[in-house]
């Protein structure tokens, strides 16, 4: 084998890892954007009645894109712990969980969906009342967290068996406070960006 066939076998498996790496984050990104964005105030409800108070509307209240945000995270750790066509199903879910919140946020915050909730924020709001809805920047914001999530999750569909996964051997060093925790997917990750790899046999295994 020529020297620099051997440095491209062994530049495959960081590339790899850094492809890995970069879904991770995507995914990260996208799902606690998703998450955080939930708990923001979507839409304002302004009643037409003199002296009644503007009302806001969470995006908890209009849609359960919070909850699908944790699911991705729930997903991306699993991720980490697959391999081959199981790790390619991982991402097809994570893709659906991505394009749901994407698709929920750019239509739960209707006028309809708005000023019902409002009559579930208050009491002395009813939603047959005239009213005017005005909506905030953190539906888009959601959406593209779910874009994002749904991005990495076709990567992590076509691309994911190409990467390393764990190992017994990096189980075990896992437990015992070695490079990285095994419940971390994160910390997988940037083990494999510094060319690590985790599917490597244990030298005292031979």
């Amino acid at each position: 084998m020529t020297e620099s066939a051997r440095e491209a076998g062994a530049a495959a498996p960081a590339s790899r890892g850094r492809e890995a790496l970069i879904a991770a984050l995507v995914c990260a990104a996208g799902a606690i954007l998703a998450v955080y964005a939930a708990g923001r105030t979507w839409a304002e409800v302004d009643p037409a009645a003199e002296g009644a108070q503007n009302l806001e509307v969470t995006g908890e209240a209009l849609t359960a894109t919070g909850a699908l945000g944790w699911a991705s995270l729930a997903a991306l750790a699993a991720v980490a712990a697959t391999r081959g066509r199981a790790r390619t199903a991982v991402g097809a879910v994570l893709a659906l969980l991505g394009a749901a919140v994407c698709a929920l946020s750019l239509t739960a915050a209707d006028p309809a969906s708005v000023a019902d909730a409002a009559s579930d924020v208050s009491a002395l709001f009813n939603a047959g009342d005239p009213h005017a809805v005005a909506t905030t920047h953190w539906p888009a914001l959601s959406a593209a967290g779910g874009a994002l999530t749904a991005l990495a999750g076709v990567l992590t569909a076509v691309r994911g068996p190409r990467w390393p996964g764990m190992s017994a051997r990096y189980e075990r060093r896992s437990t015992a406070g070695g490079r990285a925790a095994a419940d971390d997917p994160l910390a997988l990750w940037k083990s494999l960006d510094r060319g690590e790899d985790p599917t490597a046999a244990d030298p005292e295994e031979h």
